[in-house]
């Protein structure tokens, strides 16, 4: 038979390596006080402490970059803001410079036209006038010649349109003084039909305050003859009322005025009647009797009090008698409670002794085997 050199499988071996390491590690994390107790993880700490330092030293430093990149284009800016200017200074310079020489007024085609400035330009035909051509004509009709009739034509031409406006002014002037009178008339004529409407309507005023006056007149009249009538009644009335007073049963003091006989339904017939209004006080036998019936009542108010007076001096006693018989009830039902008391703390004690005795029993006669230290090491020796 052939021999084959096969390669050695040690996968096996590795993966059990690497889940004894594993768990190695899982061990000394689960088991480690420090970490269990506190609750940290120093390794994830400090990345997390590395990674905010790193992200804050990358914004430090894009923002210096954006700092510097700021400051750069400012300056560009700046700088391309001065060149600018610069340019627009030199064309302008330019141009004035080009005018200047260039584009002088005495150069353009039409300099020989303005009429100001030939004198100043010394222009002047040379030429006899009779041997120029149509081509030659440097003055034509209406300028420079018949100058004067010109300026005449001008001011007639002024006058007349002076005169005119003049004579505009003054029609429009005698038309508005027109107007002004007609408006003074209309005004007038306003003024006195208001004066005449005022008259009317103080005349039918006054005829009003005449008719008014007399109507008052007659009302005043009519109320001072009744308060008269009135006055002269009550007068009557007051004279018949003194007279009465005067001859009546009050003023005499009249002891039967103040009676009457009276016979109706519910009273005695017969019997006397008080007239308050005429009452003038009571007789001596009236008072007596009042004195005689108070005393009466008097003697029955004292021994009804001393009959009140019995009644709670009973009910005192009885209070009195229940509130010893309470007492005593109370003091029987102490001495009881005092008694169960002292029952149940003998009973007590029976059973605390009783108690003693099986806990001595169990400590020193039962329980003689205690576990020792190897017997707890056997525990929590895996992590799983």
């Amino acid at each position: 038979m052939y021999k084959f050199d096969f390669p050695v499988d040690n996968s096996a071996d590795l993966a059990v390596e690497r889940r004894r390491a594993a768990e190695a590690e899982r061990h000394a994390r689960i088991f480690n006080t420090r970490h269990r107790v506190m609750g940290l993880d120093l390794k994830t700490l400090k990345q997390q402490v590395g990674e905010r330092k790193e992200r804050e030293e990358m914004e430090s430093q894009r923002e210096r970059a954006f700092d510097m990149l700021r400051l750069t284009q400012d300056q560009v800016l700046m700088q391309q803001q001065q060149e600018v200017e610069e340019t627009r200074a030199e064309l302008n310079r330019e141009l004035i410079q080009y005018r200047a020489i260039k584009q002088r007024p005495e150069d353009s085609r039409d300099a020989d036209l303005n009429t100001d400035q030939q004198a100043a330009l010394g222009l002047s035909i040379r030429i006899p006038e009779a041997e120029l051509g149509p081509a030659s004509m440097q003055v034509f009709q209406g300028e420079g010649i018949d100058n004067n009739e010109r300026k005449r034509a001008q001011i007639e031409q002024m006058e007349r349109a002076l005169r005119a406006q003049r004579e505009e002014s003054e029609k429009l002037k005698r038309e508005n003084t027109h107007r002004e009178l007609l408006k003074a008339k209309a005004l007038v004529q306003r003024d006195l039909r208001a004066v005449q409407l005022d008259a009317m309507e103080e005349e039918c005023k006054r005829a009003a305050r005449i008719a008014l006056n007399n109507y008052h007149h007659a009302q005043a009249a009519e109320r001072a003859e009744k308060e008269r009538k009135e006055r002269v009644k009550k007068e009557g009335e007051d004279m018949a009322e003194v007279w009465h007073m005067v001859t009546s049963n009050i003023l005499t003091e009249c002891p039967e005025a103040a009676q009457r006989e009276v016979g109706g339904a519910g009273e005695p017939v017969g019997g006397a009647r008080v007239l308050t209004d005429r009452w003038r006080g009571m007789s001596p036998e009236q008072l007596s009797a009042i004195y005689k019936q108070r005393e009466e009542q008097r003697l029955e108010r004292e021994r009804l009090r001393e009959i009140e007076k019995q009644r709670d001096a009973a009910w005192d006693l009885q209070r009195m008698t229940l509130a010893r018989e309470a007492e005593e009830e109370e003091r029987k039902a102490l001495e009881l409670q005092k008694k169960k008391r002292e029952q149940m703390d003998r009973y007590n004690d029976q059973l605390a002794r009783e108690q003693r005795q099986h806990q001595q029993f169990l400590d020193k006669q039962l329980y003689t085997n205690r576990p020792t230290a190897q017997y707890f090491a056997q525990f929590n020796r895996s992590s799983r």
